[in-house]
């Protein structure tokens, strides 16, 4: 089927008892067994629940994967994913990832035994040599928040030649702009609170695996740790995964009117956005996306500069998060990558002027006036 039958109905079949178009949402702790060992599939919500598997199965069909399981946010399905590794394992990580990516493997995993190193993956001439011997390899592509682009089928190659396997944080993209999976990829991660969901009214996760034994595993890990994602959450979701096609072309055209805009700016000293021809990376992007998507970071020189942007913005709405359908603007360095310290943030790029703007679905000209109004002020 089409990406955007896929969207409709992957998953979502009529509701067998009812007809009812929608997938309902299965509100329940437990389920009547028959028998001794005689169930209809399902035996208690934890292990399965028919809201979520519609979901699964729907999130399988668009990222083109074998299996696909949903958890309580995206940093649960990375967890979840980096329970394939164990003590004495080695993880590459590609440098300047989101912040809570970096806390999780810094301040939890490692503990645990396993070793984390961050390297810049978008330099592939490189990075080979400098990765050395590792045993998964975690890449975000663009990155976040400043836009590094990762060939994805070039570290496929480089992480299976040493039986590795290579996972993507898909989050950015979304399976209609990019499918890591069809590149190479072993597993696509993604926070289904961003675009997947497309509303701002979730909070989840999925990874999707290429293989199923890596899908097997994932679910026996969703039902023992138990990190599941709701029946609500799941319900929407779906409803959001139901226009990703539909919203996300919006998304980039908004985008393709906002960054060059702000790249003309005299306040404005650096956009990142992997659509600029110019931009590190970009054909790269061009090759193995069909979209340059609706995250644009941009600086405006220091933290009292930033500081006065974002508190004249009005319809930009100054939050954590991404991927609404209402734009968001952040200042990664006190809010998602705050856990870095000081000195990791000014190692990567990641000044106290710098600002990422989630483009949303609103009228471009009027994101274009909100912007140019509180740029003023800078």
């Amino acid at each position: 089927m089409a990406f955007a039958t896929d969207c409709i109905h992957a998953g979502q079949e009529p509701d067998p008892t009812t007809g009812a178009v929608t997938v309902p949402i299965y509100q329940t702790s437990t389920y009547v067994q028959e028998g001794l060992g005689r169930h209809k599939g399902y035996e208690y919500a934890r292990t399965q629940n028919p809201t979520r598997r519609a979901l699964e199965k729907n999130l399988t069909a668009l990222e083109g994967g074998a299996d696909a399981y949903c958890y309580a946010s995206g940093m649960a399905a990375i967890q979840a994913v980096l329970t394939l590794v164990k003590g004495g394992q080695r993880v590459v990580v590609s440098d300047n990832v989101y912040g809570g990516t970096h806390r999780l493997f810094t301040k939890v995993l490692a503990g645990g035994g396993v070793e984390f190193a961050f390297l810049d993956a978008s330099d592939t001439s490189a990075f080979a040599a400098r990765a050395g011997r590792f045993d998964l390899l975690w890449v975000e592509t663009p990155t976040n928040p400043l836009m590094k682009v990762c060939d994805i089928a070039v570290l496929a190659e480089v992480a299976h030649r040493q039986g590795a396997l290579l996972v993507v944080d898909n989050t950015f993209m979304s399976p209609f702009f990019q499918r890591p999976l069809a590149l190479g990829a072993d597993i696509v991660v993604h926070s289904t609170t961003k675009f997947l969901n497309g509303h701002s009214d979730s909070v989840g996760g999925v990874a999707v695996a290429r293989e199923r034994r890596h899908g097997e595993w994932l679910q026996f890990v969703q039902n023992a740790a138990g990190a599941i994602l709701s029946p609500f959450d799941s319900w929407l979701v779906l409803r959001g995964t139901k226009t990703l096609h539909l919203r996300m072309p919006r998304h980039e055209e908004n985008a393709r009117r906002i960054a060059p805009f702000l790249r003309a700016h005299t306040k404005v000293r650096n956009v990142y956005w992997p659509g600029f021809p110019d931009h590190p990376g970009h054909a790269i992007h061009a090759r193995q996306a069909s979209g340059f998507g609706a995250l644009i970071s941009f600086d405006v020189g220091g933290r009292e500069a930033a500081g006065r942007l974002l508190e004249r913005v009005r319809l930009c709405a100054l939050a954590e998060s991404l991927g609404g359908v209402e734009t968001l603007i952040s200042h990664p360095a006190t809010m998602t990558h705050a856990g870095y310290t000081q000195a990791e943030r000014d190692a990567l790029g990641i000044g106290d002027g710098l600002v990422r703007i989630s483009v949303g679905c609103e009228d471009a000209e009027d994101l274009v006036a909100d912007l140019e109004r509180a740029l003023e002020a800078v």
